[in-house]
């Protein structure tokens, strides 16, 4: 008889173990965030463009034929990359007959100032006229200035020669050519133009009204270019306070993520978001529950136990989204825990239990 007692109390509290086990399993695990206040922020769709810093439409600054085209269109060069060569022969001519002029008043310097200190070795007023030292000094001088003249001309010569060359004045990539070999050019003729494509800004015009509102706390996220992408975060990092007349727009300038792949000329899209100025409460978009009739709500979690909490449904009236983030005009306090996650097969009064994500 206590055997058979002993059987039935033991299965008895496998039942309770089981049936135990079992409720903790049913319980559905969610995710909860607790409903806080903070700045309200606005959203500000944009449509921008790639610009590159530096783009120059180069031209020669002496006139000539073109000899060499050492580039095409598409091509990427160095920072003093040769482009374009002049026919640069009488140039070297005029430049060899300055150096020769100049080799020669240097000879006569030589000699004028030999003849001028021989005659101050002899001794003045004894074997040598103090006239003629004078004369002789005056001889150097003048020998002096000659060779200052004629190695300037000489200079001169040598930087017109060496702008029959043209060069890259930067690293970029050669996207129009406008000359070709035999062609004559004069100073300000466009010969191509060079692009910076590793400088890159976008740029975008923003509603005026929004100017006094971008602040260090504004974010600038721009579009993904497929789907399932997350929005990539972008630097601002210029406003011109110059608004456009017509347009009603001022630019804003920022940097590109160094993951996302740019060219100049591209066009983009953007969300902006700016402060209101106004602070409020927000929950997760996540933790909304929308119906088909219009109605919003959130599922509220109180505490149940140690490590469970029942659920209750409560309308809510909602304001503007933004990073993810929903206002809340009506319906919470603050300080609520909203589930955020696991709230699709909710219904009033279910017992939940933390998943370990957020329990950590």
């Amino acid at each position: 008889m206590r055997s058979r007692f002993s059987l039935s109390l033991l299965w008895a509290l496998s039942l309770s173990v089981i049936s135990s086990h079992t409720m903790a399993q049913s319980q559905p695990s969610v995710e909860l965030e607790r409903v806080s206040t903070s700045d309200i922020m606005s959203e500000v769709r944009l449509n921008g463009t790639v610009n590159a810093l530096r783009r120059s439409q180069l031209s020669s600054s002496v006139a000539g034929l073109i000899e060499t085209v050492a580039v095409d269109t598409g091509d990427r060069v160095s920072e003093g990359d040769l482009l374009i060569a002049l026919d640069d022969e009488m140039a070297e001519f005029e430049r060899d007959e300055a150096r020769a002029a100049l080799n020669e008043a240097e000879v006569r310097l030589a000699e004028a100032q030999r003849r001028l200190d021989e005659a101050r070795s002899v001794g003045v007023g004894r074997n040598i006229a103090a006239t003629e030292v004078s004369s002789r000094e005056s001889d150097l001088a003048a020998a002096r200035a000659s060779v200052a003249q004629l190695e300037a001309r000489r200079n001169r010569l040598q930087v017109e020669l060496d702008r029959h060359r043209v060069r890259a004045p930067f690293t970029g990539v050669v996207s129009q050519r406008a000359v070709d070999l035999g062609e004559w050019v004069v100073p300000g003729n466009e010969l191509m133009t060079l692009v910076d494509t590793t400088n890159l800004r976008l740029d975008f015009a923003v509603p005026q009204n929004y100017f006094d509102r971008v602040s260090d706390r504004s974010r600038l996220l721009l579009r993904p270019g497929s789907p399932g992408q997350k929005p990539l975060a972008a630097e601002i990092v210029l406003l011109v306070p110059v608004t456009d007349a017509q347009a009603r727009t001022f630019l804003l300038r920022a940097k590109g993520p160094e993951s996302l792949t740019l060219l100049p000329g591209m066009s983009v899209e953007g969300t902006l978001h700016v402060s209101t100025g106004e602070q409020g409460l927000t929950v997760s978009r996540d933790a909304i529950n929308r119906y088909p009739e219009g109605r919003t709500t959130v599922w509220i979690a109180e505490p149940a136990d140690e490590d469970r909490y029942q659920v209750r449904e409560k309308r809510v009236s909602l304001g503007g989204s933004f990073n993810n983030r929903v206002e809340v005009l009506s319906g919470l306090e603050g300080g609520e825990r909203v589930v955020i996650r696991g709230n699709e097969s909710l219904r009033e009064g279910t017992q939940v239990r933390l998943a370990e994500r957020s329990a950590r």
